[in-house]
């Protein structure tokens, strides 16, 4: 359901929700062969039995069924048509969203297709779009997609094995390292074994979670794209030559730092696919850059604009009381995020000496006042977070116990004594009426202190070599103006308690170099994910092997504990093992502690012009305006002539 407001009106913390638990429960191996005899062919193969589906899931469960001829949340009878405007702020300087360098356009990865893709009212479950079947054992040492023969790319040429394979192998030896390094030790091959038909075969002695999606989801290009040109047509070099796609929208054209146009193709193979059914119904999708939010907004009341998801809490509490709101030109939704909350915070990057002492980092987060900025800066729209999976059925209480107790004792003694003891951290609370809390600000000094950071007689504080406690913030210029206060006030309370603190505000692609060279002290930042699964990608934001360069791990964490849990996490045979290492990991998270949470948005906060339409009931896990909303001709051409476009 959504919640229609002309005015947005104040709510408090109170209105954050437990999420809904729509993940599959497995309780042995019954249940997971009753779930595949319900979605898949069983094969026999030797003494192991070989799995044949439309889908997959780790589990074996699937919602919908091999016959399916569209999602429950889409209408199948969405219109085609219209355009959908959005706004974006900074610059970019490529259309090669798979590279390290330079600063993609914005919706850059919609051009391509994928062998299979999740879908937003579950977790783990992935429909097949460029395959038709999935053949693998239970042990998934290897999989086999048979490929749709109708899949073609943008001129005419098919989709193949062949580009499959070469994609991957692309990833591999031009794909960012963090993804390169994980996926090459786990893929030991990958070959065409037809036109059609591709296997990959993994390496049986690692994890068999996130084999089969990692390698399906991966997108695939033309081969004889990439080789017609191998010098120039790169994946880790930026460029503004858009490689060949398959994908339902391309590139129709585009000024560098003010848009970009993607028309849908008339010609798109895969607009019958029952998973495609009442999806891409836009014409076109227009992307229209400002440089800063101020100028963005002021678009979006002129019209150039025509859909806004709101993030900025100052915003949505005050700005939206144009004419153009109050006349019902322009609608306001509250909708429901099923998600859990982004771990969005400021993150310490703890290859700084200065922070590597955990007594220091939790001074410093005494010095930010959530309650505070939340009722100051944030019209008390923000909800309080301390868990990396916030009201889910993961997020870990109090002190372990139960089955999160029993797995973190398999671990042995590389789980420390007080996180079995000790109730799990959870964020301090502050004064609300006052950004210096005098109580906080004094435990946090003494920290400092005990950690051999001493006041000076000019108010700084130094260790015993002299040198100053530095803490060097990077923001953007284009960021939200309510995340820049919340900067300007933790900075005053690190000053007041001695640390040489202070943060930059910088131009967005200095600001994007900087943050891959990971040159900052903090940063806010929303790179790390939450989790209601495990797979590779908890290793590429929060594990070891990659942390020194992987762009998912800001704060560069490197916890022999964090290893342990995901490791064993990989392990787990039922929903409910799983379940118990993934409490297990956000307990570990939050004892390493690395973020300073600072509260999350519990709905979708959306503004457009009333010509937009979408299902009465939005999946949990999307919000979905890009894919399954559409435009209504008879409001879009009244909108037109009653000249409220620009």
């Amino acid at each position: 359901m959504t919640i229609q407001a002309k005015r947005p009106p104040r709510r408090s913390a109170s209105r954050a929700r437990a999420l809904p638990d729509l993940r599959f429960v497995a309780t042995g191996a019954l249940a997971i062969g009753v779930a595949l005899l319900g979605v898949a062919a069983l094969a026999q193969d030797g003494d192991e039995k070989t799995v044949t589906s439309h889908g997959y899931s780790y589990f074996g469960n699937l919602d919908y069924p091999a016959d399916y001829t569209h999602f429950d949340f889409v209408n199948p009878e969405a219109p085609k048509g219209g355009e959908l405007v959005i706004g974006a702020t900074g610059t970019f300087d490529s259309l090669n969203p798979y590279s390290r360098k330079g600063r993609p356009g914005t919706l850059t990865t919609v051009m391509y297709d994928q062998l299979i893709e999740s879908v937003e009212d579950s977790v783990g479950q992935y429909y097949c779009i460029l395959c038709e079947s999935i053949e693998y054992p239970e042990s998934r040492d290897w999989v086999i997609f048979h490929m749709r023969e109708d899949a073609k790319f943008w001129d005419g040429t098919p989709v193949t094995a062949e580009d499959v394979v070469y994609s991957h192998k692309l990833f591999i030896t031009q794909g960012l390292p963090s993804y390169a390094q994980a996926v090459g030790r786990m893929v030991t091959s990958a070959e065409a074994l037809d036109t059609y038909t591709v296997k990959f075969t993994f390496d049986p002695d690692l994890t068999k979670r996130s084999r089969i999606e990692t390698v399906g989801s991966t997108p695939v290009f033309s081969k004889a794209w990439f080789e017609a040109d191998p010098e120039n047509r790169r994946l880790d070099e930026p460029r503004l030559e858009v490689a060949l796609g398959s994908g339902p929208y391309r590139l129709d054209t585009y000024e560098v730092n003010r848009n970009i146009v993607y028309t849908r193709d008339p010609d798109y193979w895969g607009k019958d696919l029952p998973y495609n059914t009442g999806r891409y119904n836009y014409d076109s999708i227009r992307v229209e850059y400002f440089a800063d939010q101020t100028a963005s907004f002021e678009a979006f009341k002129a019209g150039t604009y025509t859909f806004k998801v709101e993030g900025d809490p100052k915003q949505w509490a005050t700005a939206y009381n144009f004419p153009k709101v109050d006349e019902g030109v322009v609608k306001l939704e509250e909708i429901p995020d099923g998600s859990p909350p982004n771990p969005t915070g400021f993150v310490f990057n703890l290859a700084k000496p200065q922070l590597q002492d955990k007594r220091v980092r939790e001074a410093i987060a005494l010095a930010y006042n959530f309650e505070w900025s939340n009722e100051s800066l944030l019209y008390g729209l923000y909800s309080p977070r301390s868990s990396f999976v916030e009201g889910t059925p993961v997020e870990a209480k109090d002190v372990p116990k139960g089955a999160e107790l029993d797995f973190l004792k398999t671990l042995g003694d590389i789980v420390p004594a007080d996180m079995l003891e000790e109730p799990v951290r959870v964020m301090h609370s502050s004064d609300p009426a006052r950004l210096p809390d005098r109580g906080n600000l004094r435990a946090a000094s003494r920290l400092l202190s005990a950690a051999g950071w001493e006041v000076g007689d000019d108010g700084i504080r130094r260790n015993e070599a002299g040198e100053t406690l530095k803490v060097n913030m990077l923001i953007p210029t284009n960021i939200e103006p309510s995340v820049e206060a919340m900067h300007e006030s933790f900075v005053r309370n690190l000053v007041q308690i001695g640390v040489d603190a202070k943060f930059e505000r910088i131009d967005p692609s200095q600001y994007t170099l900087r943050r891959r060279e990971r040159d900052y002290d903090m940063l806010y930042s929303s790179r790390y994910g939450a989790f209601l699964s495990t797979g590779g990608g908890l290793t590429q934001m929060y594990g070891s092997r990659e942390a020194e360069f992987s762009l998912f791990n800001p704060a560069g964490l490197a916890s022999p504990l964090v290893d342990a849990i995901i490791a064993a996490s990989f392990d787990a045979e039922t929903q409910a093992d799983t379940d118990a290492a993934l409490m297990a990991l956000d307990r570990a998270l939050r004892y390493e502690f690395f973020v300073i949470p600072t509260g999350y948005i519990a709905d979708y906060w959306v503004a457009y012009y009333d010509m937009y339409e979408h299902p009465e009931e939005i999946p949990p896990y999307g919000l979905g305006y890009l894919s399954f909303w559409w435009v209504n001709p008879e409001k879009e051409a009244a909108l037109k002539a009653e000249g409220q476009l620009d």
